[in-house]
């Protein structure tokens, strides 16, 4: 087709496209195109994550290395450091203000060596989670990879440093008596619901630390509190033996010190069932598929917005 110009010469046109009139959505359509960065489906995120497990395991071993690699005692502190916090815990609640009441120190000691190590693995996950994705930025910006990645590799990290702590814990229970019997067994599930759990948790927290830095300076409060209401240092229905029998149900049922009761009533002879809330496992397992399954989809939810602005 050609026409003239007011000059007198001919210009060339070309037939209308087949593409004229379409939306940018339908154009998408018609070859294919995707928006780049967009957030997968539920299920295609869960295979997108498996095929990064690998890397997910290799980065929570680099971090676990680096994380005393400037300490001339290196992975020593992995174990020094919560038991340490222990021997601070006994000195001035075991000691000073008699929180041991109603156990014999060889049911106590171990009691607060578990407690502060169980519990430390649930701070240091919700810590790790907070600053997974803010203190990142670099890695998320240059990578195409599912997000989620980082929290739950945090996570794994602090399951790993809690693995090297149970040497200790196994040492200080067969020192005061506790030996090794088939209750122990009982720690595996413990320990995978609480992982599980944890993981929700940091999962939760990563997606809101991106948009909130300033939450990593308040969590350390945040945890603090939590501990204390956990009974890590004491044994909550003793404590409380005066208190309204609601305080010590709402207090025991909490997770954190659900899980620590599991360690304990798997390891601890003197600590015995008459010490856990009713239905403690089935508690247990509610808490593990809430918080994990719904911190998972929370996160999930704004997959395409991290790393941006």
């Amino acid at each position: 087709m050609s026409d003239t110009t007011h000059d007198g010469g001919i210009a060339l046109s070309s037939p209308p496209s087949a593409d004229a009139g379409l939306s940018p959505s339908q154009l998408a359509e018609k070859y294919g195109l995707t928006v780049s960065g967009a957030r997968p489906g539920l299920f295609a995120y869960l295979r997108q994550l498996w095929g990064r497990r690998h890397f997910i395991l290799a980065f929570s071993r680099a971090k676990l290395t680096a994380q005393y690699s400037q300490a001339k005692l290196g992975q020593l502190w992995q174990v020094a450091t919560p038991l340490l916090n222990a021997l601070v815990y006994f000195l001035i609640f075991g000691l000073i203000l008699g929180t041991s009441k109603g156990m014999p120190q060889e049911v106590f000691i171990p009691f607060l060596v578990t407690g502060v190590f169980v519990f430390t693995f649930t701070q240091s996950s919700v810590m790790a989670g907070v600053r997974s994705i803010a203190g990142n930025l670099g890695l998320v910006r240059a990578l195409h990879f599912p997000r989620a990645s980082l929290p739950i590799s945090f996570s794994l990290q602090q399951l790993q440093q809690l693995l090297y702590s149970m040497i200790v814990l196994v040492a200080v229970a067969v020192a005061f008596g506790s030996y090794p019997s088939l209750s122990w067994l009982l720690v595996v599930p413990a320990l995978a619901l609480q992982f599980f759990f944890n993981t929700g948790l940091a999962l939760i927290m990563a997606r809101m630390g991106s948009k909130t830095p300033d939450l990593a300076q308040l969590m350390p409060f945040v945890m603090r509190t939590w501990m204390y209401a956990s009974g890590v240092m004491f044994s909550i229905p003793v404590q409380l033996a005066d208190k309204p029998a609601w305080i010590a149900d709402v207090l025991q049922y909490n997770p954190a010190a659900i899980y620590m009761d599991l360690v304990r009533f798997a390891m601890i002879d003197g600590y015995g069932s008459e010490n856990l809330p009713q239905h403690v496992w089935m508690v247990g397992l509610v808490w593990s598929l809430l918080v994990g399954g719904a911190g998972f989809v929370y996160f999930w939810k704004a997959e395409e917005r991290y790393g941006r602005g």
